[in-house]
């Protein structure tokens, strides 16, 4: 029996985006020329890695926190993160004035820690993956009666996240698909909806890491499946498992998703490193790694890819580039 109740509308987007306009920025919407011509289409990226925060995930953050009202905005807001959801939270709580609690993997990138820490909240680290963070996050959300603000599975959380796509659709007029990365589904569940229900024929394709497939396979068994674990250089789109509501709303409005190897991420960060003359992070650059690996496969003129976040761990980009050039001094 399927008891999903949808609360999630292109009304309720529209109003989370007038809620957050005066605390997120409009990011950039790019044509990528060099892209263009090796996908022989028109590709524009949506620079969400310029966002504040350094990552898209302020934008649910903010419709969340900033629409607390009463006893839920007064006894403090705990969250589980892999790092930018918690820099969100964070941002927002403090913008708001309101205590903020985040859990992190013991592994979460130490910039990504300082900047969650930078923005007042307090950071426990704990556990080897996400998942592990949110049980432990639960544990003390029931100890400590504070309100508990999910990093994907949560109606209004995606509501802020599908304020990309109106963004993308007001400056884009003909735009023909939408790439955005999967981890846990709040990103890509969101902007499905705003897509889909202003105008269905616009593709929505999701880009998952090969590592962590946990939504790729769900969607394959008809079914919520759960990872025994994951093991991919997009920490932000490293989830075991994917969300029960983002799974619903993604399986009903997503054309496709495809996977990429970490191999093909880092290509994807190098591109953007290279010829964007900005970093980004795993997740961030996982649509453009798809569209390099051709792995989009869509009859589609204008292409808009959503580049989620910037915030990587030096040390990891650095060691990304001395493996590529030891690839072309030894090639």
């Amino acid at each position: 029996m399927n008891t999903f109740s949808q609360k999630l509308t292109l009304p309720v987007i529209k109003e989370a985006l007038q809620r957050i306009r005066p605390l997120v920025h409009k990011t950039p919407l790019q044509s990528c020329r060099t892209l263009s011509e090796i996908a022989g289409k028109n590709i524009y990226l949506k620079l969400e890695n310029m966002q504040k925060t350094g990552s898209f995930k302020l934008r649910g953050a903010a419709n969340t926190i900033y629409g607390l009202q009463g006893k839920d905005a007064e006894r403090g807001i705990i969250c589980a993160s892999a790092g930018n959801h918690a820099q969100g939270v964070a941002w927002a709580a403090k913008a708001r004035n309101i205590p903020a609690v985040v859990v992190m993997p013991e592994h979460a990138p130490a910039a990504k820690v300082k900047a969650t820490e930078a923005y007042g909240a307090k950071v426990f680290l704990h556990g080897a993956s996400y998942d592990d963070a949110y049980t432990y996050a639960m544990q003390l959300q029931q100890e400590e009666n504070m309100k508990f603000v999910h990093a994907f599975d949560d109606d209004a959380v995606m509501a802020g996240q599908g304020t990309i796509a109106l963004e993308i659709m007001a400056k884009l007029f003909d735009v023909d698909a939408i790439i955005a990365p999967v981890g846990g589904g709040g990103l890509l569940a969101g902007m499905a909806v705003a897509v889909k229900e202003h105008n269905p024929k616009i593709k929505i394709i999701g880009v998952q890491a090969a590592g962590a497939a946990a939504m790729v396979q769900s969607l394959a068994q008809g079914r919520i499946v759960g990872l025994p674990s994951v093991e991919t250089i997009a920490d932000g789109i490293a989830v075991k498992r994917p969300g029960n509501l983002t799974f619903q709303y993604i399986k009903q409005y997503v054309d496709d998703i495809v996977t990429v190897m970490d191999e093909e991420i880092q290509e994807g960060m190098l591109f953007m490193l290279e010829r964007g003359k900005m970093t980004t992070e795993g997740a961030g650059a996982a649509g453009v790694a798809a569209l390099l690996a051709q792995k989009i496969q869509v009859k589609a003129k204008n292409i808009a890819i959503v580049v989620s976040g910037g915030n990587v761990d030096p040390l990891l980009l650095s060691s990304i580039i001395t493996v590529k050039h030891r690839q072309m001094t030894s090639a």
